[in-house]
């Protein structure tokens, strides 16, 4: 086992180490907010900065690429700089960005700020996680860390809209930044009175820094990003600039290939992806987080159909908060007893079935708000059983010194995970949501009889409550339209949970086909391994 690194000569000797890592995600708290902050209201942000909901989708995998591209590349800073003078400039031009996001209103502006707020955010989740994972002798205080860091990270989004909903509706939407720049102050002040200026490892000048890796890599993720939220709306290759996005990522992408195979020490260890298992895991982990995001349609459901204001959806969000909970520490409980990784894959993607499963007969024009807390529970809690599990597996499955670079690889399979269902969320919300609302309207004419009798029933209920006898028509017309679109969002969300059930029933026979998972468990060999 690697000898740990030091943590306590680097703060003060009153201080108990409990305190010190509580220090320490007092540091990652606020940048964890800001990471699906954009999603927490996005009508809220998309009229505020006078945009469409796709440009704040791309807010955040702006952020996302930010923080998978620089990952590598943030170890030689971490060599060069002291660790409190890092800790300290971090953490102010955080503060910084985050004030500069606060400012502006323009797209153009805003969209380089989250990028860079995802370069700083690795820069913190490197330097706050490697002094505590570190330090971690045995393979049960390291597992109960990762469950730590990652269930902190997948809570992030019911969090926010939770903690957010009240504020975005009472002022407008950078209020919220607001609150993230006074949340940084007191990580900062407890970084100052209680950090020791001492360097524990070598001094390492900036020089040959791989910027070109980190450059393509950046960019590829960012088009990437790009392509998969803009290309439904663009109608992918037909458009200009989704052809030469594409084109851009595979020369870009083949010349870093070539990149890496001829560096000595190369920005990503591509020897990586000649291992069996950890193929697996990351195919695992793309499903899943295809899976995750699902909920944006249940929260639209609620919005749109039930007419749920934002605080009573983030209420809602509650069960599945603490479903998350739940399945991470059931989780790390089944992992610390070596339990077989396919049994917590069974459960959870079982459950994750379920859930969809369930959804699909849910969906309807009405319903009380009780009626969701078990769903949305048991969708948590397999997003939780699953999540930690699989990247703990994924990572533990290469020799050690290749950790770092099969981390960073997780981490760009989460992002384009990201990517992939913002891209089926768009393409099933803008074709298929249209399609359903065209049939709807080849039936829904005037001289149908059955839509005439609607018609006039409902502007008679209008005329009952009091309505002028030459508005109650019109009204009733657009009640009718408004009904219409409301199915048409019904039957695009069942869509959806049907493509996602079939998927997983296609994932759960590949788990349960595979043979050499039967007796496959998870451990971590090294006490150097730091998640991204």
């Amino acid at each position: 086992m690697d000898k740990p690194l030091p943590l306590l000569p680097l703060f003060r000797p009153w201080m108990p180490e409990w305190l010190v890592k509580v220090v320490l995600f007092s540091v990652l708290l606020p940048g964890l907010v800001l990471f699906f902050l954009p999603l927490a209201n996005t009508n809220a942000a998309a009229g505020y900065y006078g945009s469409e909901p796709a440009d704040i989708q791309f807010a955040v995998a702006l952020f996302y690429s930010g923080y998978a591209g620089f990952y590598a590349l943030e170890r030689r800073f971490f060599q060069y700089l002291a660790t409190k003078e890092y800790f300290i400039v971090i953490t102010l031009l955080q503060l910084a960005v985050a004030y500069g996001c606060y400012q502006t209103q323009d797209l153009y502006v805003l969209f380089p700020l989250r990028f860079v707020q995802g370069i700083l955010f690795a820069s913190a989740v490197n330097l706050s996680l490697a002094f505590m994972f570190t330090r971690l002798r045995s393979e049960r205080a390291r597992e109960i860390s990762f469950s730590v860091f990652f269930g902190m990270l997948i809570c992030a989004l019911p969090f926010n809209n939770l903690v957010t909903a009240d504020l975005i509706d009472s002022f407008n939407f950078n209020a919220v930044y607001k609150g993230v720049i006074f949340s940084y102050v007191p990580g900062l002040l407890a970084l100052l009175v209680s950090m020791n200026n001492i360097r524990l490892d070598v001094h390492f000048p900036l020089r040959r820094l791989d910027w070109q890796s980190f450059a393509l890599y950046s960019i590829v993720l960012v088009l990437l990003g790009y392509i998969a939220i803009y290309g439904q709306e663009y109608y992918w290759l037909a458009d200009l600039r989704i052809r030469r996005s594409v084109l851009a990522i595979l020369g870009l992408g083949g010349l870093y290939v070539l990149r890496q195979r001829s560096l000595k020490r190369p920005y990503t260890a591509l020897a990586i992806f000649r291992i069996r298992n950890y193929k697996i895991g990351l195919l695992l982990l793309f499903i899943l987080y295809l899976c995750r995001f699902a909920g944006g349609i249940t929260n639209g459901f609620f919005a749109t159909v039930l007419r749920l204001d934002p605080m009573h959806v983030s209420y809602l969000n509650l069960l599945n908060l603490a479903g998350l909970v739940v399945g991470v520490v059931v989780a790390a409980a089944l992992t610390l007893q070596q339990v077989r990784i396919r049994f917590i894959w069974l459960a959870g993607f079982g459950l994750l079935l379920g859930f969809h499963v369930v959804m699909f007969f849910l969906f309807d024009t009405q319903a009380n708000e009780d009626t969701f807390y078990g769903p949305l529970f048991v969708q948590g809690l397999g997003i939780g059983l699953v999540m930690v599990p699989t990247i703990v597996f994924a990572i533990a499955s290469v020799p050690v010194a290749l950790g770092p670079s099969a981390a960073g690889i997780c981490l760009a399979v989460r992002y384009m995970g990201y990517c992939a269902s913002v891209a089926l969320l768009n393409f099933f919300e803008l074709l298929e949501k249209g399609r359903h609302y065209s049939a709807f309207q080849d039936v829904l004419t005037r001289t149908n009889p059955v839509v005439r009798h609607t018609l006039d029933a409902q502007a008679g209920r209008l005329l009952a409550h009091g309505l002028a006898p030459d508005r109650s028509g019109k009204a009733a017309a657009k009640l009718l339209v408004a009904a219409v679109n409301g199915q048409s969002q019904i039957r695009y969300a069942m869509d959806y949970y049907e493509l996602m059930a079939w998927l997983l029933v296609g994932t759960l026979l590949l788990v349960g086909l595979l043979p050499y998972l039967n007796r496959t468990v998870v451990y971590l060999k090294s006490s150097r391994l730091v998640p991204a």
